[in-house]
């Protein structure tokens, strides 16, 4: 039983891609992908072994690995405890569980209000060394 809904692509922790990807179903990756990722209608999910050098723009966004760039999210973002991102978020909701790491600027999209442009890639790279982290630290 197939329904469209249902319908996503895989990408395996041995898969390097270098480029933009685009697509019009589900994408979870568990490999490598360094370039852009639009899902504009569509949900991404980086597994725990997902490492993700792109700036990304879907409907929904989970991230359990890794991603250096920043994720604009029509909908909705999920950062799981094994998560690490180093980017600026763009959404109309988070989560972001304790052991996430997040380095970046969060913006919160009211509804009703349409997304602008996220910044580039370069410049979520040029934070330095004074990072911030959503995660607590141990006592």
């Amino acid at each position: 039983m197939s329904t469209a809904s249902s319908e996503f692509a895989h990408i395996g922790k041995s898969v390097r891609i270098k480029g933009d990807l685009s697509g019009s179903e589900d994408l979870y990756i568990d490999g490598q992908v360094d370039g852009t990722i639009q899902l504009s209608g569509n949900s991404l999910t980086i597994g725990p072994n997902g490492r993700v050098h792109a700036n990304v723009s879907a409907k929904n966004v989970i991230v359990g690995g890794t991603i250096e760039g920043n994720i604009q999210a029509g909908e909705r973002t999920e950062l799981r405890k094994t998560a690490v991102v180093n980017g600026d978020v763009q959404s109309k909701r988070i989560a972001i569980e304790e052991g996430a790491f997040f380095n970046g600027k969060l913006e919160i999209v009211p509804e009703g209000k349409s997304q602008s442009s996220p910044p580039s890639i370069a410049a979520a790279a040029s934070t330095g060394a004074r990072s911030s982290s959503a995660s607590e630290t141990s006592k």
